[in-house]
Protein backbone atom coordinates (compact mmCIF):
# COMPACT_ATOMS: atom_id res chain seq x y z
CA UNK A 1 0.00 0.00 0.00
CA UNK A 2 1.66 3.47 -0.69
CA UNK A 3 2.70 5.52 2.21
CA UNK A 4 0.83 8.92 2.82
CA UNK A 5 3.27 11.63 1.60
CA UNK A 6 3.92 12.82 5.30
CA UNK A 7 6.06 9.88 5.45
CA UNK A 8 8.10 10.58 2.17
CA UNK A 9 8.72 13.85 2.89
CA UNK A 10 11.17 15.20 5.80
CA UNK A 11 12.48 18.27 5.44
CA UNK A 12 14.90 17.88 8.47
CA UNK A 13 17.01 15.73 6.17
CA UNK A 14 16.72 17.33 2.97
CA UNK A 15 14.86 19.76 1.04
CA UNK A 16 15.69 18.40 -2.24
CA UNK A 17 12.77 15.99 -3.66
CA UNK A 18 12.05 14.47 -7.28
CA UNK A 19 8.57 14.59 -8.67
CA UNK A 20 7.20 12.88 -11.47
CA UNK A 21 3.40 12.72 -12.86
CA UNK A 22 2.25 10.50 -15.59
CA UNK A 23 -0.79 10.94 -17.96
CA UNK A 24 -3.32 8.48 -17.97
CA UNK A 25 -5.04 8.39 -21.33
CA UNK A 26 -3.79 7.13 -24.88
CA UNK A 27 -4.10 10.63 -26.29
CA UNK A 28 -0.66 11.89 -25.08
CA UNK A 29 -0.22 15.02 -22.81
CA UNK A 30 2.76 16.43 -24.88
CA UNK A 31 4.11 15.20 -28.38
CA UNK A 32 1.72 13.47 -31.55
CA UNK A 33 -1.08 10.63 -31.13
CA UNK A 34 0.31 8.30 -33.82
CA UNK A 35 -3.35 7.21 -34.15
CA UNK A 36 -5.56 10.27 -34.63
CA UNK A 37 -2.48 12.25 -36.02
CA UNK A 38 -2.88 15.13 -33.73
CA UNK A 39 -0.32 16.88 -32.13
CA UNK A 40 0.17 18.04 -28.39
CA UNK A 41 3.04 19.35 -28.48
CA UNK A 42 1.72 22.97 -27.46
CA UNK A 43 0.78 21.35 -24.39
CA UNK A 44 4.71 21.45 -23.18
CA UNK A 45 4.52 25.14 -23.42
CA UNK A 46 1.25 25.10 -20.73
CA UNK A 47 3.26 22.75 -18.68
CA UNK A 48 5.69 24.57 -18.68
CA UNK A 49 5.24 28.19 -18.36
CA UNK A 50 2.86 26.86 -15.52
CA UNK A 51 5.65 24.69 -13.82
CA UNK A 52 8.31 27.90 -13.74
CA UNK A 53 5.81 30.74 -12.48
CA UNK A 54 4.52 28.34 -9.54
CA UNK A 55 7.77 29.32 -7.53
CA UNK A 56 7.00 32.95 -7.86
CA UNK A 57 3.90 32.06 -5.63
CA UNK A 58 4.73 29.05 -3.97
CA UNK A 59 8.73 29.20 -1.45
CA UNK A 60 9.48 25.93 -3.49
CA UNK A 61 12.46 26.55 -6.30
CA UNK A 62 12.97 24.34 -9.26
CA UNK A 63 16.48 22.75 -9.75
CA UNK A 64 15.46 20.74 -12.64
CA UNK A 65 12.87 19.41 -15.06
CA UNK A 66 12.13 17.79 -18.39
CA UNK A 67 8.52 17.71 -19.87
CA UNK A 68 8.30 14.54 -22.23
CA UNK A 69 5.11 13.65 -24.19
CA UNK A 70 3.10 11.52 -21.56
CA UNK A 71 4.90 12.43 -18.45
CA UNK A 72 7.16 14.91 -16.49
CA UNK A 73 10.24 14.97 -13.78
CA UNK A 74 10.38 17.92 -11.66
CA UNK A 75 13.49 18.36 -9.03
CA UNK A 76 12.11 20.39 -6.61
CA UNK A 77 13.64 22.10 -3.19
CA UNK A 78 11.52 23.60 -0.10
CA UNK A 79 12.67 26.67 0.61
CA UNK A 80 11.48 26.44 4.16
CA UNK A 81 13.76 30.07 5.27
CA UNK A 82 11.78 32.40 2.51
CA UNK A 83 8.50 31.09 3.76
CA UNK A 84 9.48 32.06 7.06
CA UNK A 85 10.61 35.46 6.31
CA UNK A 86 7.21 36.39 4.63
CA UNK A 87 4.82 38.83 6.04
CA UNK A 88 0.87 37.63 7.20
CA UNK A 89 -0.06 40.21 4.06
CA UNK A 90 2.40 38.59 1.72
CA UNK A 91 0.92 35.10 2.50
CA UNK A 92 -2.36 36.18 2.07
CA UNK A 93 -1.61 37.97 -1.31
CA UNK A 94 0.16 34.55 -2.47
CA UNK A 95 -2.43 32.19 -1.52
CA UNK A 96 -5.01 34.99 -3.24
CA UNK A 97 -3.05 34.38 -6.88
CA UNK A 98 -4.48 30.74 -6.57
CA UNK A 99 -7.27 30.22 -4.73
CA UNK A 100 -10.51 32.78 -3.96
CA UNK A 101 -9.28 32.73 0.21
CA UNK A 102 -12.48 33.28 2.92
CA UNK A 103 -14.48 35.80 3.37
CA UNK A 104 -11.87 36.92 6.35
CA UNK A 105 -9.30 36.87 3.99
CA UNK A 106 -10.97 38.91 1.66
CA UNK A 107 -11.62 41.86 4.57
CA UNK A 108 -8.35 41.53 6.15
CA UNK A 109 -7.21 42.70 2.43
CA UNK A 110 -10.09 45.13 1.85
CA UNK A 111 -9.27 46.97 5.42
CA UNK A 112 -5.41 45.47 6.17
CA UNK A 113 -6.74 44.48 10.10
CA UNK A 114 -9.36 42.43 11.85
CA UNK A 115 -11.23 42.68 15.02
CA UNK A 116 -9.38 41.57 17.52
CA UNK A 117 -11.45 37.98 17.90
CA UNK A 118 -11.97 37.90 14.09
CA UNK A 119 -7.80 38.34 14.51
CA UNK A 120 -7.27 35.03 16.36
CA UNK A 121 -8.96 32.66 14.69
CA UNK A 122 -8.09 34.52 10.89
CA UNK A 123 -4.27 33.50 12.28
CA UNK A 124 -4.93 29.92 12.20
CA UNK A 125 -5.68 30.37 8.56
CA UNK A 126 -2.92 32.32 7.81
CA UNK A 127 -0.58 29.82 9.29
CA UNK A 128 -2.17 27.09 7.46
CA UNK A 129 -1.88 28.84 4.10
CA UNK A 130 2.12 29.51 4.87
CA UNK A 131 2.94 25.19 5.35
CA UNK A 132 0.74 24.89 2.30
CA UNK A 133 2.59 27.49 0.41
CA UNK A 134 6.36 25.08 0.80
CA UNK A 135 4.63 22.09 0.65
CA UNK A 136 5.07 19.52 -2.35
CA UNK A 137 1.33 18.39 -2.38
CA UNK A 138 0.02 21.13 -2.85
CA UNK A 139 2.58 22.64 -5.38
CA UNK A 140 2.07 19.19 -7.59
CA UNK A 141 -1.76 19.70 -6.99
CA UNK A 142 -2.02 23.26 -8.14
CA UNK A 143 0.16 22.59 -11.13
CA UNK A 144 -1.42 18.98 -12.22
CA UNK A 145 -4.86 20.71 -11.92
CA UNK A 146 -4.43 23.60 -13.97
CA UNK A 147 -3.11 21.35 -16.94
CA UNK A 148 -5.78 18.73 -16.27
CA UNK A 149 -8.39 21.34 -16.54
CA UNK A 150 -7.23 23.09 -19.58
CA UNK A 151 -6.10 19.70 -21.65
CA UNK A 152 -10.32 18.20 -20.70
CA UNK A 153 -11.68 21.40 -21.73
CA UNK A 154 -9.28 21.48 -25.17
CA UNK A 155 -10.62 17.75 -25.69
CA UNK A 156 -13.93 18.65 -24.46
CA UNK A 157 -13.82 15.98 -22.18
CA UNK A 158 -14.30 14.69 -18.34
CA UNK A 159 -12.30 12.63 -16.27
CA UNK A 160 -9.31 12.06 -14.85
CA UNK A 161 -6.35 13.54 -16.97
CA UNK A 162 -3.40 12.31 -14.66
CA UNK A 163 -2.40 8.43 -13.50
CA UNK A 164 -3.02 9.03 -9.76
CA UNK A 165 -0.85 10.67 -7.43
CA UNK A 166 2.45 11.99 -8.10
CA UNK A 167 5.52 9.91 -7.35
CA UNK A 168 8.38 11.15 -5.23
CA UNK A 169 11.65 10.54 -4.05
CA UNK A 170 13.84 12.21 -1.37
CA UNK A 171 17.45 13.41 -2.71
CA UNK A 172 19.03 13.21 0.81
CA UNK A 173 22.56 14.16 -0.12
CA UNK A 174 24.33 16.25 -3.04
CA UNK A 175 25.21 12.72 -4.87
CA UNK A 176 21.76 12.06 -5.57
CA UNK A 177 20.68 15.12 -5.78
CA UNK A 178 23.21 15.77 -9.11
CA UNK A 179 22.57 12.12 -10.27
CA UNK A 180 18.90 13.21 -10.19
CA UNK A 181 19.56 16.47 -11.99
CA UNK A 182 21.47 14.71 -14.71
CA UNK A 183 18.71 12.08 -15.31
CA UNK A 184 16.01 14.69 -15.42
CA UNK A 185 17.72 16.58 -17.79
CA UNK A 186 19.27 13.52 -20.48
CA UNK A 187 15.41 12.34 -20.74
CA UNK A 188 15.09 14.17 -24.02
CA UNK A 189 18.31 12.16 -25.19
CA UNK A 190 17.76 9.06 -23.37
CA UNK A 191 14.30 8.99 -25.35
CA UNK A 192 16.14 9.79 -28.48
CA UNK A 193 13.70 13.11 -28.89
CA UNK A 194 17.16 15.40 -28.35
CA UNK A 195 20.21 14.73 -29.76
CA UNK A 196 22.11 17.29 -27.44
CA UNK A 197 21.24 18.55 -23.55
CA UNK A 198 21.29 22.27 -24.75
CA UNK A 199 18.41 21.34 -28.00
CA UNK A 200 16.46 19.27 -25.53
CA UNK A 201 13.28 21.17 -25.72
CA UNK A 202 11.48 22.18 -22.27
CA UNK A 203 14.31 20.74 -20.11
CA UNK A 204 15.80 23.20 -17.02
CA UNK A 205 19.74 21.80 -19.13
CA UNK A 206 18.60 24.20 -22.43
CA UNK A 207 17.18 26.95 -20.65
CA UNK A 208 20.34 27.15 -18.26
CA UNK A 209 22.32 26.63 -21.38
CA UNK A 210 20.66 29.50 -23.34
CA UNK A 211 21.61 32.03 -20.62
CA UNK A 212 25.34 30.99 -20.21
CA UNK A 213 25.76 31.29 -23.86
CA UNK A 214 24.38 35.24 -23.01
CA UNK A 215 27.08 35.78 -20.61
CA UNK A 216 30.77 36.04 -19.77
CA UNK A 217 29.92 35.17 -16.78
CA UNK A 218 28.16 31.41 -16.67
CA UNK A 219 29.12 30.50 -12.63
CA UNK A 220 28.05 34.06 -11.42
CA UNK A 221 24.74 33.69 -9.49
CA UNK A 222 23.70 36.84 -10.92
CA UNK A 223 23.83 35.33 -14.81
CA UNK A 224 22.07 32.29 -14.50
CA UNK A 225 18.64 31.90 -15.22
CA UNK A 226 16.02 33.34 -12.56
CA UNK A 227 13.33 30.76 -13.29
CA UNK A 228 15.99 28.08 -11.67
CA UNK A 229 17.67 27.42 -8.63
CA UNK A 230 21.17 28.33 -8.76
CA UNK A 231 24.50 26.95 -8.79
CA UNK A 232 26.71 28.50 -6.45
CA UNK A 233 29.85 26.94 -6.58
CA UNK A 234 31.44 24.48 -3.98
CA UNK A 235 31.03 25.27 -0.36
CA UNK A 236 33.44 28.50 1.28
CA UNK A 237 33.88 27.63 4.44
CA UNK A 238 35.31 31.11 5.93
CA UNK A 239 32.10 32.91 4.28
CA UNK A 240 29.68 30.34 4.77
CA UNK A 241 26.83 32.62 6.91
CA UNK A 242 27.48 35.34 3.71
CA UNK A 243 27.24 32.48 1.01
CA UNK A 244 24.05 32.61 -1.04
CA UNK A 245 21.62 29.78 -1.15
CA UNK A 246 21.87 27.47 -4.22
CA UNK A 247 23.43 23.95 -5.40
CA UNK A 248 27.11 23.82 -4.35
CA UNK A 249 28.58 23.44 -7.54
CA UNK A 250 29.74 25.37 -10.31
CA UNK A 251 27.48 25.61 -13.27
CA UNK A 252 29.90 25.27 -15.71
CA UNK A 253 31.27 21.63 -13.76
CA UNK A 254 27.42 20.43 -14.03
CA UNK A 255 26.79 21.29 -17.75
CA UNK A 256 30.20 19.80 -18.74
CA UNK A 257 28.87 16.76 -16.58
CA UNK A 258 25.83 16.04 -18.00
CA UNK A 259 27.13 16.62 -21.82
CA UNK A 260 30.04 14.20 -20.89
CA UNK A 261 27.22 11.61 -19.13
CA UNK A 262 24.64 11.89 -22.10
CA UNK A 263 27.27 11.07 -24.87
CA UNK A 264 28.35 7.80 -22.80
CA UNK A 265 24.52 7.13 -22.69
CA UNK A 266 23.84 7.64 -26.57
CA UNK A 267 27.31 5.61 -27.25
CA UNK A 268 25.52 2.96 -25.08
CA UNK A 269 29.11 2.40 -23.44
CA UNK A 270 31.75 3.48 -21.58
CA UNK A 271 32.91 6.28 -22.74
CA UNK A 272 35.38 9.18 -22.55
CA UNK A 273 34.87 11.39 -19.36
CA UNK A 274 37.37 14.16 -19.45
CA UNK A 275 39.31 14.65 -16.57
CA UNK A 276 37.67 17.60 -14.67
CA UNK A 277 34.12 15.82 -14.60
CA UNK A 278 35.77 12.47 -13.69
CA UNK A 279 36.95 14.42 -10.26
CA UNK A 280 33.47 15.35 -9.87
CA UNK A 281 32.85 11.89 -9.75
CA UNK A 282 35.35 10.90 -7.27
CA UNK A 283 34.15 13.57 -5.02
CA UNK A 284 30.77 12.31 -4.87
CA UNK A 285 31.93 9.06 -3.91
CA UNK A 286 30.42 7.33 -7.60
CA UNK A 287 32.80 5.43 -9.80
CA UNK A 288 31.31 5.58 -13.49
CA UNK A 289 29.63 2.49 -13.44
CA UNK A 290 27.24 3.37 -10.89
CA UNK A 291 26.69 6.96 -12.18
CA UNK A 292 25.63 5.77 -15.62
CA UNK A 293 23.24 3.50 -14.33
CA UNK A 294 21.36 6.26 -12.43
CA UNK A 295 21.60 8.43 -15.16
CA UNK A 296 19.88 5.82 -17.14
CA UNK A 297 17.19 4.47 -14.75
CA UNK A 298 17.37 6.77 -11.97
CA UNK A 299 13.76 5.76 -10.72
CA UNK A 300 14.37 2.32 -11.28
CA UNK A 301 17.52 2.41 -8.54
CA UNK A 302 15.92 3.91 -5.59
CA UNK A 303 12.18 3.82 -3.62
CA UNK A 304 11.16 6.95 -1.61
CA UNK A 305 14.58 7.75 -0.53
CA UNK A 306 18.04 8.14 -2.27
CA UNK A 307 21.44 8.73 -0.87
CA UNK A 308 24.33 7.23 0.82
CA UNK A 309 23.41 5.15 3.59
CA UNK A 310 24.21 7.47 6.67
CA UNK A 311 21.66 10.21 5.29
CA UNK A 312 19.11 7.51 4.32
CA UNK A 313 18.89 5.83 8.48
CA UNK A 314 18.99 9.32 9.85
CA UNK A 315 15.81 10.37 8.00
CA UNK A 316 14.26 7.03 7.87
CA UNK A 317 14.61 7.83 11.80
CA UNK A 318 13.45 10.83 12.00
CA UNK A 319 10.21 9.81 9.81
CA UNK A 320 10.05 6.87 12.66
CA UNK A 321 10.23 3.99 10.06
CA UNK A 322 10.98 0.42 11.56
CA UNK A 323 14.00 -0.14 9.03
CA UNK A 324 15.44 1.97 6.62
CA UNK A 325 13.55 1.82 3.27
CA UNK A 326 15.33 0.99 -0.15
CA UNK A 327 18.79 0.21 2.16
CA UNK A 328 20.48 -2.39 -0.01
CA UNK A 329 20.26 0.01 -3.56
CA UNK A 330 21.17 2.99 -1.44
CA UNK A 331 24.41 0.80 -0.32
CA UNK A 332 24.69 -0.36 -4.06
CA UNK A 333 24.80 2.69 -5.76
CA UNK A 334 26.87 5.06 -3.21
CA UNK A 335 29.26 4.17 -0.81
Amino acid sequence: MPKPRKSLIAIESTPYYHCMARCVRRAFLCGVDELSGKSYEHRRGWLETKLLNLPNIFAIDIAAYAIMSNHYHAVLHINVARAKSWSDLEVVERWHQLFSGTALSNKYLKDGKLPEAEALAFQFVVDEWRLRLQDISWFMRVLNEAIAREANAEDKCTGRFWEGRFKSQALLDEAALLACMAYVDLNPIRAKMAKTPENSLHTSVKKRCEKAKKTQQANHINQQEKSLYPFIGPLNLKRRQHQPEGIQMRLTDYLNLVDCTGRIIREDKNGYIDSKSEKILQRLNINEAQWITMSKNFEGCFGSFAGNEKSLRSACEKLEYQRPSGLSACRQMFH
